[in-house]
């Protein structure tokens, strides 16, 4: 073959292979995709995962000159590009966003929106310190299996000024009462919001209300007592807005009140447990998911301020604190990044009509004077328990072991009691006292036995019923040692 029948050849072949190749790009549909929609940013900022945009062209950012927004990558060619987006720490007190536009040459475009919320109150996460385990071993399920009998310190902490509802302040010789009746656990609720902000358009707990709270639970923790602290009904600042159009603003309480309180227990060990709200009434789905939002931001929120906070283990109450709601809406814990460091709260007043309704009948129900098996008077039938005995107690506990603590998270029954309807009170009082008593100390004792079988740690909701603060004497011998009894 002649030299220049072999260029001939080979020049074909090259123009052939253009060709071929100018008319595969012309053939293949434009092609641009982004990884993700939107990307969302709490106030502090941070930096988002990696988005991934791919394309068969060039493609480049638009819209991208927020001061507050930083991009890797503006720009790439043919093929897969990651990027990732960086916020700046969002201090106009308002959520933000702007939609940035991915524009290829292939005619192709697609739209992130970035949001990002503001910081309502200050931050008060000041002076954060490097994570400390120290005295903070156990998991949550381990830390529950110390705490044997938990009291509640009711109408307390969280009464408008201390000790408003009842008759005494909280003091050492009580703490050591208490743990010789046989409780080496206490619940303190306590109030942050209603009365307490020394400054309420930056969220500013008053520093004496912070120090007096600190000074209870040293007193506990000094006694060897283990401490749930929490942020109670409070007038009901979170309660009454478990809603979309309330969830910047309740989230901002949470993380500023958090921070603050977080920050000044930071010291204890692990015998301080923080609790994240009390009976929030969420009821569907929707609600329980604003809820899980709520108690995210008081995850991170304590997490943050480091310390033995790193490590804390914490408790999130289940939808209104009801076993047969959590059960079936409580699907999900919220995301802590320290594993195995969340409790679950329910709490029990089961039937109510018998534990809680003691003035008058009401329209859902005549009062209840006698419960359980082998309890029903003959004298005053019309006021025997008919719904709510031992086998729903038996059904409740067992859907919490079934969900939670057969799956290594423990429950606490933080709040359940009943009352004594005794002459004097002013209130109705049962014509077969007898059995109205007998009724009293089984259901003190059954549901605390029941809790207890099922791997649920009951604090009793003690608010001077029982015990007289004031003086350290016990008002009320029969029902204490139905719960001591039910407690072993």
């Amino acid at each position: 073959m002649k030299l220049k029948h072999f260029y001939k050849i080979v020049l074909l072949l090259i123009i052939t292979a253009f060709s071929v190749s100018c008319s595969k790009n012309e053939d293949e549909a434009p092609q641009l995709t982004v990884s993700a929609k939107t990307v969302s940013f709490e106030p502090d900022g941070g930096t988002s995962e990696d988005i991934t945009i791919e394309a068969n062209s060039a493609w480049s950012v638009s819209n991208s000159a927020a001061s507050w927004l930083q991009l890797t990558t503006t720009s790439g060619s043919s093929g897969a590009t990651t990027t990732k987006f960086t916020a700046l720490s969002n201090e106009t007190g308002f959520t933000r966003s702007i939609v940035l536009t991915i524009e290829a040459e292939n005619g192709q475009a697609r739209r992130i929106t970035i949001t990002q919320r503001g910081n309502l109150y200050p931050t008060y996460n000041l002076s954060p310190k490097a994570p400390d385990a120290t005295g903070m071993s156990s998991t949550a399920m381990q830390l529950s299996a110390k705490m044997h009998l938990g009291i509640n310190f009711g109408n307390t902490m969280e009464a408008p000024t201390e000790a408003e509802w009842v008759n005494s302040k909280i003091t050492e010789s009580y703490v050591k009462f208490v743990k010789e009746l046989g409780f080496n656990s206490v619940r303190i609720p306590c109030g942050w919001v209603w009365t307490h902000l020394s400054d309420p358009a930056k969220a500013k707990i008053d520093p004496a209300w912070l120090h007096r709270v600190r000074e209870v639970v040293k007193l506990c923790v000094d006694n060897d007592m283990y401490v749930i602290l929490n942020a109670h009904a409070d007038n009901g600042w979170l309660d009454n807005n478990i809603t979309k159009a309330k969830q910047e603003s309740i989230n901002a309480m949470q993380k500023a009140i958090w921070e603050q309180i977080a920050t000044t227990m930071r010291d204890f060990d692990e015998h301080l447990i923080f609790a994240g709200a009390n009976e929030p009434p969420a009821d569907n789905a929707e609600k329980m998911t604003i809820l899980n939002g709520y108690y995210e931001t008081f995850i991170k929120a304590v997490r943050a301020t480091g310390g033995k906070n790193s490590y804390r283990v914490l408790v999130v109450q289940g939808p209104r604190t009801d076993a047969s709601l959590t059960y079936d809406l409580m699907n999900t814990m919220p995301t802590d990044n320290i594993p195995n460091k969340l409790m679950v709260e329910v709490h029990n007043y089961t039937p109510a009509l018998f534990t809680i309704v003691t003035d008058a009948d009401v329209s859902w129900g005549k009062m209840i004077y006698y419960w359980g098996a082998g309890n029903h008077s003959t004298i005053e039938p019309e006021r025997n328990a008919t719904f709510g005995e031992e086998d729903v107690i038996n059904s409740e506990f067992q859907k919490m072991k079934q969900k939670f603590v057969d799956k290594g998270i423990p429950v606490m029954l933080g709040e359940y009691a009943t009352w004594r309807r005794t002459p004097g009170l002013g209130k109705p009082v049962p014509k077969d006292m007898d059995m109205h008593n007998k009724s009293v100390d089984y259901w003190s004792y059954y549901v605390t036995k029941q809790a207890k079988a099922n791997g649920i740690v009951p604090f009793w909701w003690e608010i001077g019923f029982m015990l007289d603060r004031a003086n350290n004497k016990v008002k009320d011998q029969a029902m204490l040692d139905a719960i001591i009894e039910g407690g072993k």
